[in-house]
């Protein structure tokens, strides 16, 4: 082969005239479509340009993912409409000349091809997929607060037909490469040592681009897009509301009222769209969020420690269950202990149901409970990398268990509480090695809640820490290192924000009104409701934890319902009564728009100080953490950026 090499990408010509781009970016675990890397990708075409014309192209990557989109360090730097239409620009422009090469061209992709890397092979005439789990396609720049730019909005559609675009598009959702072939995204999805022949055969076929279907391509037409649009924002509006995420609302206008124009002036209207977007506030902070996601997930991986493969977990409740049933769906070999055979077998059959949802295949299925070992003897202690509690939250019920434990523990295992509330310096006290306890503080429920407190105490051994946290990062959650402390980080911003909607209620307040108003401001859930989802019990014995240090009193209505049995969704009553499927009676909402707003600023006020509190007292390292832990722990409103973004934003603005 003959060559050319530049910083970021080589370009090698072989023997039967092809000419193979693989990109590597310089310095970066993924490669990301930077100006830099999108100016050199012009460079390399200008080359291909040059001398004797290939008679195809491929575009590879030299990492384990193809591409992983636009740089979003480089988005969120933006500060301006001229930056940022000068970057969509650039990149369409990259896009047009691949889409206008005479020669067949082809996306080689193994790994991930999302966003912007989804752009450039939709330019190609041609996709070849490798057919592994782990390669995803997709563009999902809606969860940025922004819509496809280099094209994106345009080819996809013409390729697929709108429904199936739309559906990508608004849901940022992402297929294997099978699922990716079905929808006509790629044209073959192929085990990785076939990739090669069938990416010269295209080349050398040059079969003509995949068409839609007729009735898909009727959805574009202007009957067709007036009568999808409501549809499709009828769906949107179940997921988001217009004035938090206004993204997948403009991506649905562009496509509605330029759906029938030409190819060039649709992307046109595309740049000027994004433009619009990434100048608003909701980019911006969605950006921010998933650069605090990225930093959670890079800082569990500067530490050099091995990562703990044999876990045993202790109790086959909920919470036990569910953390075993992920970890063991994540690789981890887990044996499972409790003395109850119904709550392991409850757990089986959750965790079953669980792999089934997420691996679909039968073999993927199987291979996962063959990772999840009942263990009714509890002999799972002496292999065990580290041992997770999660028992009662009782201070002695757990000491009395690792009492049990410890010299039966390997030297160098962990013990793991799942705590959500008692100091671990408590905890620790009688173990021969305190160093070993740590607390790993999982969420409810946990097949859904991103976030994991990552608790150390005052005795807790940092490579210890180091382990644990490497441990959930390979289970593909956010691991957030927090003091040992009243609620740790995420209850103790929560709980004052629901016990002040219990208050209210208490008071008079509509119940619906509170859950609404919240909503409104941008919560997933209204505060009882989620209350109720907890359990009533769970709050009570919470806040009871934290109501010294944090001034916090449970209304005396609340501790009635708990001693009373009312206990929320799992008892069938709560703030709401709830039916054999868990829907609850919500009534009318007695307050008006203007009403609803103000209460919501209302409820979510002791969130916000408590916030800054946890940030002055260093629960966590820094701000941008606390901001992190609360929007992945609570879902607290990510349109804003994190409670002290937000408050920042808003001061001297009246809430």
């Amino acid at each position: 082969m003959s060559g050319t090499k530049l910083q970021h990408c080589t370009i090698e010509r072989d023997a039967d005239g092809i000419a193979w781009v693989t990109l590597d970016v310089k310095g970066e675990a993924a490669n990301s479509l930077s100006t830099e890397v999108l100016t050199e990708l012009e460079a390399a075409l200008d080359d291909l340009d040059s001398g004797e014309r290939p008679k195809g192209i491929v575009f590879q990557s030299a990492k384990s993912g193809f591409i992983a989109g636009a740089n979003v360090q480089e988005l969120g730097a933006i500060s301006n409409a001229a930056e940022a239409d000068a970057l969509i620009e650039r990149g369409q422009r990259v896009m047009d000349r691949i889409e206008a090469m005479t020669a067949p061209t082809v996306a080689l992709i193994r790994g991930f091809c999302l966003g912007g890397g989804l752009e450039l092979a939709l330019a190609c005439r041609y996709r070849v997929a490798d057919r592994d789990p782990a390669t995803r396609l997709g563009l999902p720049e809606v969860r940025l607060g922004i819509h496809p730019g280099f094209g994106g909005t345009v080819r996809l559609p013409d390729l697929i037909g709108a429904p199936g675009a739309l559906d990508l598009m608004l849901s940022g959702r992402t297929l294997e490469g099978r699922a990716a072939q079905r929808m006509g995204l790629v044209d073959f999805a192929l085990s990785p040592w076939q990739l090669v022949d069938a990416t010269r055969d295209l080349i050398r076929r040059d079969p003509g681009r995949h068409r839609p279907k007729w009735w898909q391509r009727l959805a574009g037409s202007l009957p067709g897009r007036y009568a999808l649009k409501p549809i499709m924002q009828r769906q949107v509006k179940q997921r988001a509301r217009p004035e938090h995420y206004p993204a997948p609302y403009a991506m649905l206008d562009l496509w509605a009222r330029h759906g029938g124009d030409s190819a060039p002036r649709r992307i046109k209207a595309e740049r000027t769209s994004l433009t619009r977007l990434i100048e608003g506030p909701t980019a911006g902070n969605l950006i921010r969020v998933f650069l605090l996601q990225d930093r959670l997930k890079r800082e569990a991986r500067s530490s050099d420690v091995a990562v703990p493969r044999r876990v045993h977990v202790i109790g086959a409740g909920t919470m036990g269950g569910d953390i075993a049933a992920w970890l063991a769906l994540n690789g981890c070999r887990v044996t499972l202990f409790d003395e109850r055979d119904k709550a392991i077998a409850s757990t089986l059959k959750r965790a079953r149901s669980l792999f089934q949802k997420r691996l679909k295949r039968p073999e993927r299925v199987t291979a996962a409970l063959d990772c999840l070992t009942p263990d009714p003897r509890n002999r799972g202690v002496e292999g065990a990398d580290i041992i997770i509690e999660a028992i009662i939250e009782d201070l002695d019920a757990k000491q009395g268990l690792y009492r049990e434990l410890e010299p039966r523990m390997r030297e160098d295992a962990i013990l793991a509480t799942n705590t959500s509330s008692l100091p671990l310096e408590q905890l620790a006290e009688g173990l021969q090695q305190p160093g070993r306890l740590i607390g790993l503080h999982f969420f409810n429920p946990v097949a859904k809640m991103p976030l994991v407190e990552i608790v150390a105490g005052t005795q807790s051994d940092s490579t210890n820490l180091d382990r644990g946290q490497a441990l959930i990062a390979s289970a593909d959650k956010l691991p957030l290192r927090v003091k040992s402390a009243p609620g740790f980080l995420v209850n103790r911003v929560l709980m004052p924000y629901m016990i002040k909607a219990a208050t209210l209620y208490a008071r008079g307040t509509q119940r619906e009104s509170l859950d609404e108003a919240a909503k409104r401001f941008g919560m997933p859930m209204g505060p009882l409701e989620l209350a109720d989802s907890v359990g009533l019990d769970v709050c009570v014995a919470a806040v009871d934890v934290m109501a010294e240090p944090l001034g916090l009193e449970v209304p005396a209505s609340m501790r009635s319902m708990v001693d009373g049995g009312t206990l929320g969704r799992k008892s069938g009553r709560g703030f709401y009564v709830y039916d054999k499927k868990g829907k609850p009676d919500r009534g009318r909402i007695s307050l008006d728009s203007a009403e609803l707003d103000r209460l919501g600023k209302d409820l979510i006020e002791p969130l916000l100080d408590e916030a800054e509190r946890a940030r002055d007292e260093g629960i966590v390292a820094d701000g941008d953490l606390v901001d992190a832990g609360t929007i992945f722990g609570t879902g607290f409103a990510p349109f804003t950026g994190g409670p002290l973004h937000y408050r920042e934003q808003h001061s001297g603005q009246g809430g």
